[in-house]
């Protein structure tokens, strides 16, 4: 995995942004989900996470995998940077029961939209105390496709 710096905006190497993209697309219609670890905003670590509500609509980390995950980071001296999920049907942008479940002000929000399959989104977001603001993805440097609006 190429380093990236997760630090105001939010930069992705290629094959982080290509493995999210890819692992949304695993499991569609359902939503699925997983976490990037990192160490000083370096991006180190991408966890895919099974979705253990294999739900259209919403997600629930399946508890073993992380556990597992938070384990490995802890192991390898890294924190939580991201957590990322799929929207199967809808934009990258957070629902109300996204922003309700938001229990990690630290951590990005990140959301990969397959509304329009042959052309995915990925956008950022910090949510802390219900308030959403977003931050501008950038994959090897450049504006992710239908980035910040």
């Amino acid at each position: 995995m190429t380093r990236a710096q997760i630090v105001g905006d939010i930069a992705l190497d290629r094959a982080t942004y290509d493995a999210m993209v890819e692992h949304a697309r695993s499991d569609f219609p359902y939503e699925v989900c997983g976490l990037l670890a990192g160490r000083d905003g370096e991006l180190r670590g991408h966890y895919p996470i099974p979705n253990a509500a294999r739900s259209m609509t919403y997600y629930t980390m399946d508890s073993r995998e992380l556990l597992a995950a938070m384990r490995d980071m802890d192991d390898r001296d890294t924190e939580l940077l991201a957590i990322y999920h799929s929207h199967t049907h809808t934009e990258a942008f957070p629902s109300p029961t996204d922003v309700e479940l938001a229990f990690y002000p630290e951590a990005v929000y990140l959301i990969v939209s397959l509304q329009e399959p042959g052309a995915p989104v990925i956008r950022g977001f910090d949510i802390v105390d219900g308030r959403v603001t977003e931050r501008r993805v950038l994959v090897d440097g450049e504006e992710a496709p239908g980035g910040v609006r």
